[in-house]
């Protein structure tokens, strides 16, 4: 069955892996899903990705996550914003501030996927994909 919404998974995965105290979380892969894990890379989220093979032989990221000394996840809350059905666009100066600066909005622009920060900061908006904290 073909996944139209590869984003949504990917973080209903780490949703579920974060549920469960698990320390790698498999999601399948795309372009657009480790441009994703890149941003939670560079903003801290994650410890970083790495390319696996499934059990089926099909291309996969393996996502490290990333808890603090306490054991608590460092992403304690994240969710979809722009979905298939519900495009959300927003120009450079529109992009949210998630939590006062706290938490980051993903946006995919024509400059790549960048957090809200780096988006602002380059000037450019786009579709904003998520948002964590």
């Amino acid at each position: 069955m073909a996944m139209n919404d590869t984003v949504s998974d990917m973080l209903t995965r780490i949703r579920n892996a974060i549920a469960v105290n698990r320390t790698t979380v498999d999601i399948i892969s795309s372009r657009l899903n480790r441009s994703v894990a890149e941003v939670l890379e560079r903003e801290g989220y994650i410890h970083g990705a790495r390319d696996i093979l499934d059990r089926r032989g099909h291309a996969g990221l393996r996502l490290l996550l990333k808890y603090d000394h306490d054991g608590d996840p460092v992403i304690s809350k994240i969710g979809r914003v722009s979905r298939p059905g519900r495009r959300v666009y927003r120009g450079a100066r529109e992009i949210p501030q998630v939590l006062n600066g706290l938490g980051i909005c993903v946006v995919s622009t024509s400059k790549g996927v960048l957090s809200d920060r780096e988006a602002r900061t380059a000037g450019v908006g786009g579709e904003i994909l998520c948002e964590l904290w």
